[in-house]
């Protein structure tokens, strides 16, 4: 409204001035004159300022100024005015149509509009009833499409999932049933080999309990004494044991006062041990797989230095068994027993199972070509402390056996 105010009060001024401007005969006294809104209630007189006096050249510039901000105004307001026109005419016109249709649907008697009605509005929808239970019908329609969709794929699935479940557990049961034959036939082997190993210990104490006599002693004719004392020695044999666990006692040597002078044990599931005047060493050799293998056992009592050889190889070394200690003559070497005193008080759970062959001792360090030219049967060399020959050696007890010269040949791994 002010902006109204506004406008028609700077027209009225400019066509008051413009008719002052060209009024003939009246002269120019060189001043402006501003109107003002002056509301109702108030003095009805319209006060004028004078402004400073401006040239005729700065008043046509400010005249043409003005009216082409009026043309400018009027234009913007008419355009404005087509507009608003133009909206009330098509409001009129829906409006109109909406009544039509209203008349129709009256004259119908509430019926529904028929299928042949068209939109002529084009926002007008059909029959909201029609169209929710359409689109309900459409709905239903889609859901009884994806759950039998959904139960086909599913069942399908389901299907491949059981016969891949079927696969496996056959299988599975196939893997179980072949384990279980296994296990079996394996179980037999280990009982026939258990078996045959509680036997010959059976046996071995029956003679043990038969040839020591009442004083637990050996008999004489089993028994072999060192000559002299040695400073080094090297003990070298043929061993075929499966004896478990433990093979027992191939080797040992007493004298007075010191029953373990040398011993070779395997007892339990310890390893094999190297015994020097009840010194311990234990040796990385293992001969439990019931084949022949040949060991060599060489020591010194300087320093007490050690080697453990298996079928020609070193396998270990060690020092500080027994250093500096002499091994003294006039004992007792018994084959497959176990001392507790010089030549009896045998205890038959250390008795060795399983059988000897070629037993020979040296009073030196073999070089280890030599080792490996009597393991691989490339050469014979004779111990010269103790030689193994069938008239100066025995081997006491059931349970080990000594073994002729038979050709070496056939004690190798690939004979």
């Amino acid at each position: 409204h002010a902006r109204n105010m506004f406008l028609l009060c700077r027209a009225f001024c400019l066509c008051v001035l413009w008719s002052r401007y060209l009024t003939v005969g009246q002269p120019d006294d060189g001043k402006r004159y501003i109107c003002r809104a002056v509301p109702l209630t108030g003095d009805s007189t319209c006060p004028v300022t004078l402004l400073p006096e401006l040239s005729a050249g700065g008043q046509e510039e400010e005249l043409r100024n003005t009216v082409m901000q009026l043309r400018e105004t009027i234009l913007q307001q008419k355009e404005t005015i087509s507009k608003q026109v133009g909206t009330i005419s098509e409001l009129n016109t829906k409006l109109s149509l909406c009544g039509t249709a209203t008349d129709e649907r009256k004259n119908s008697k509430g019926g529904s509009w028929g299928k042949e009605k068209q939109n002529t509005m084009g926002d007008v929808p059909r029959d909201p009833n029609d169209t929710i239970d359409s689109l309900g019908k459409t709905m239903a329609g889609l859901k009884d499409s994806w759950d039998s969709v959904r139960k086909s794929e599913l069942r399908d699935l389901l299907q491949r999932r059981l016969s891949e479940l079927e696969k496996q557990l056959l299988k599975k049961v196939s893997s179980l049933e072949q384990e279980k034959s296994m296990l079996s036939n394996a179980t037999a082997a280990y009982r026939q080999k258990t078996e045959s190993t509680l036997n010959a210990l059976v046996e071995r104490i029956n003679e043990l309990e038969k040839g020591t006599g009442s004083d637990g002693n050996s008999p004489e004719q089993f028994k072999l004494s060192l000559p002299q004392q040695m400073y080094a020695f090297t003990l070298c044999m043929w061993i075929k044991s499966s004896a478990s666990p433990g093979i027992g006692t191939p080797f040992s040597y007493g004298v007075p006062g010191q029953a373990n002078e040398i011993v070779l044990i395997e007892w339990g599931n310890n390893p094999i041990e190297l015994l020097i005047n009840d010194k311990v060493a234990q040796l990385p050799i293992d001969v439990r797989d019931g084949r022949w293998h040949h060991i060599c056992i060489s020591w010194t009592t300087r320093d007490g230095q050690w080697d453990a050889y298996q079928d020609g190889e070193k396998l270990g070394t060690g020092d500080n068994l027994a250093a500096w200690h002499p091994i003294k003559p006039g004992g007792v070497i018994i084959l497959g027993q176990e001392q507790d005193v010089v030549g009896g008080r045998f205890d038959a759970g250390q008795a060795f199972v399983g059988e000897l062959s070629q037993v020979n001792i040296w009073d030196r360090i073999l070089k280890p070509s030599e080792i490996q030219s009597v393991a691989n049967c490339s050469a014979y060399l004779a111990g010269n402390v103790i030689q193994w020959l069938a008239g100066n050696v025995e081997v006491f007890g059931r349970g080990a056996f000594k073994r002729p010269l038979e050709v070496c040949l056939e004690r190798l791994p690939n004979a």
